[in-house]
């Protein structure tokens, strides 16, 4: 009796284009830094500047690259735009990750006898 194999389904190219440019954005530490601070609620430019201690500019640069992917939406509110998450999906493809890199490493140190 032969075994049924389970195939996934073809993404076309414009779909392939559009996760590989969800991952290019993930690559960069300061926007999963970024990622990390707003898990824990809304924040302004501001305040993601004084928590990294990254300038302005650059802070800025990396929330509109997020943006633009759908991890994170803004609001504005008087003088003050406060980011926020748009795609809690996003933690679950980093705890997936995380996860993998964390029995990776326990690996290597039980094979180095640590």
């Amino acid at each position: 009796m032969a075994k049924s194999k389970t195939t996934a389904a073809v993404m076309p190219p414009e779909a392939l284009e559009l996760v590989a440019a969800r991952f290019k954005v993930l690559a960069e530490p300061m926007r999963l830094r970024l990622l990390q601070l707003l898990e824990s609620g809304e924040r302004t430019v501001g305040e993601l500047v004084t928590e990294t201690g990254a300038g302005q500019a650059n802070v800025s640069k990396h929330l509109t690259l997020l943006a633009e992917t759908g991890m994170v939406g803004r609001r504005k509110e008087g003088l003050n735009v406060y980011y926020f998450i748009a795609d809690p999906m996003v933690f679950d493809l980093c705890k997936l990750v995380c996860g993998s890199l964390q029995k990776q490493l326990a690996q290597k140190a039980k094979a180095f006898g640590g």
